[in-house]
């Protein structure tokens, strides 16, 4: 074989060799599941929690394993954006229909100084009782937040105890082995969420 056929062969190999892989890299893709949600798969924040439950029972992220879980932030006596969150995941049970006990709702509190256990327990309740809030000490909370890039501030009210809380408004969605998967933002509605968990239990 000539030196220049030589070159031209390599050269055909080559080409071949990049077609193939980006013939499998655009199946990968097609294969890939799309959700409404923002894919979040892979990332280095909100990979899990050490917490107490409002039952006073530890818990972390392998206790539902099996699960799809959606974790939202906030505090009891927010007057809109976390009870119409809590109101939408009841909902996205429902709309499961047979599935719905395979979704776990956790609520962790950016208030911890008025939200304790037993007034969870309560909030908790009149949204589905099945749902848990979660506990995170004062000094643990920055920590907390942090890692879940979730903001909080506590704005001032007219007295010491009147005051309310600026915080983010998404939830984290995990798969059924744990694993974040999706941020859903604020506002996308159940029905989407609930199409997205579907896709995740499917997945399982």
């Amino acid at each position: 074989m000539t030196s220049s056929n030589f070159l031209r062969r390599r050269v055909l190999l080559a080409s071949l060799g990049a077609a193939g892989l980006l013939l499998a890299g655009c199946s990968d893709d097609a294969a890939q599941t799309s959700f409404a949600a923002i894919d979040i798969t892979g990332a280095d924040y909100a990979t899990g929690f050490s917490l107490t439950d409002h039952n006073g029972q530890p818990r972390t992220l392998a206790d539902f394993k099996g699960k799809v879980v959606v974790i939202f932030f906030g505090f009891t006596q927010c007057p809109d954006v976390c009870p119409t969150s809590l109101s939408e995941l009841a909902e996205v049970k429902r709309l499961l229909g047979s599935d719905g006990d395979r979704l776990q709702g956790l609520f962790i509190s950016v208030d911890p100084e008025r939200d304790t256990p037993e007034i969870m327990k309560q909030y908790m309740a009149s949204f589905d009782p099945t749902f848990l809030a979660l506990y995170a000490a004062p000094d643990a909370l920055p920590e907390l937040a942090k890692s879940y890039k979730v903001y909080y501030k506590k704005v001032d009210g007219p007295t010491p105890t009147s005051y309310t809380m600026d915080h983010s408004a998404g939830s984290y969605v995990y798969d059924t082995q744990g694993r974040i998967r999706l941020y859903h933002r604020y506002g996308s509605g159940a029905a989407a969420l609930a199409t997205d968990v579907k896709k995740l239990l499917a997945q399982a």
